[in-house]
């Protein structure tokens, strides 16, 4: 089944004689392909890299750079080969080895495999161009999430050309560097902000430095509702249970941890508009008495530069220990 991209136009006579233009001008293009690029019924021929192991080497957003604002990076991480037509072999990293999976055609050069969506920009026995797309219904979405390039390379290629390594190819660039770079200074010009701050690649650690509290960091990886890995450090979720608090308690909320390990208060929930200000003085003060107090706190950090992040606490307090 098709999904919708392309709205549909009346055809005018001028149109229409355009139209035959360029239907003439696709066959004499067709008649000169090259064997890399060959279609059949409107798909890709796939003949000549049928075979080849290719390795992802890189993951783009539009800007050219792996990073956007929120902290978020495009790793790349696929190692495919097209097995024939209608089939293509991917890494699986949890059986840690090659799985077949049908290769379905949909119209245009749009194709699905291994659940995901991509639209093919290019094919040749050295490398590959696809870019990533998400769906909304049966239609492509025109945002962030469909705005991302693929790029592989052929083993061989990689190997004999280019005398490297997939690792090495895979690392950011000089320009991530700068951009994160870049980010950080404006997070760290305004520290409690949650606007300026983003997501550390590596989030904030806490280390306790007494008996009487505990942390714990909590994944909220479920992929059967498509929430992955990276959730982990662009929405971090962290359990703080204290003993011997002043009274028994049990909040939830957010906070910014700046580049020096200074937590400021963010959003919470005061259960009515009148209880806003005591509930804000109490939850700073969980802050500063026991968490900033009794916790070693290590910035987030962006390819080693520390820099302000959003996080998300729960904290529980239990009076005499009970």
């Amino acid at each position: 089944m098709h999904f919708k991209e392309y709205p549909y136009h009346y055809m005018t006579k001028s149109g229409i004689i355009n139209s035959l233009a360029g239907l003439l001008l696709l066959i004499s293009s067709c008649t000169s392909t090259s064997k890399e690029s060959k279609r059949t019924t409107g798909r890709f021929a796939f003949d000549s890299i049928i075979g080849i192991k290719y390795y992802e080497v890189k993951r783009r957003f539009s800007t050219g750079l792996s990073f956007n604002e929120l902290g978020f990076q495009q790793e790349p991480t696929w190692i495919i080969q097209f097995k024939d037509q209608d089939s293509i072999l991917a890494y699986s990293p949890q059986k840690k080895r090659m799985q077949s999976f049908f290769l379905h055609y949909d119209h245009g050069d749009v194709y699905n495999f291994a659940k995901e969506w991509f639209r093919i920009k290019k094919i040749s026995k050295d490398s590959l161009v696809f870019q990533r797309l998400h769906l909304t219904g049966r239609e492509i979405s025109k945002d962030i999430r469909s705005d991302v390039n693929i790029t592989w390379y052929a083993e061989s290629y990689i190997k004999n050309v280019l005398k490297t390594t997939p690792t090495e190819l895979q690392r950011p660039t000089k320009a991530d560097t700068l951009y994160i770079q870049q980010l950080a200074e404006k997070s760290n010009r305004n520290p409690g902000n949650p606007d300026s701050a983003f997501a550390g690649r590596e989030p904030v650690e806490f280390i306790p430095l007494s008996k009487i509290i505990s942390v714990k960091k909590i994944s909220t990886v479920d992929r059967l509702i498509g929430r992955t890995e990276s959730y982990d450090y662009l929405f971090p979720r962290y359990r703080v249970d204290i003993v011997n608090a002043y009274d028994n308690f049990g909040y939830e909320f957010s906070a910014v941890v700046d580049q020096k390990g200074k937590i400021y208060l963010g959003k919470f929930q005061p259960g009515s508009p009148e209880n806003y200000e005591p509930r804000k003085k109490t939850l700073e003060a969980i802050i500063n008495v026991y968490l900033q107090n009794l916790l070693k706190v290590t910035p987030g950090k962006t390819l080693g530069v520390s820099h302000s992040s959003e996080i998300n606490f729960i904290v529980t307090g239990r009076k005499n220990g009970q």
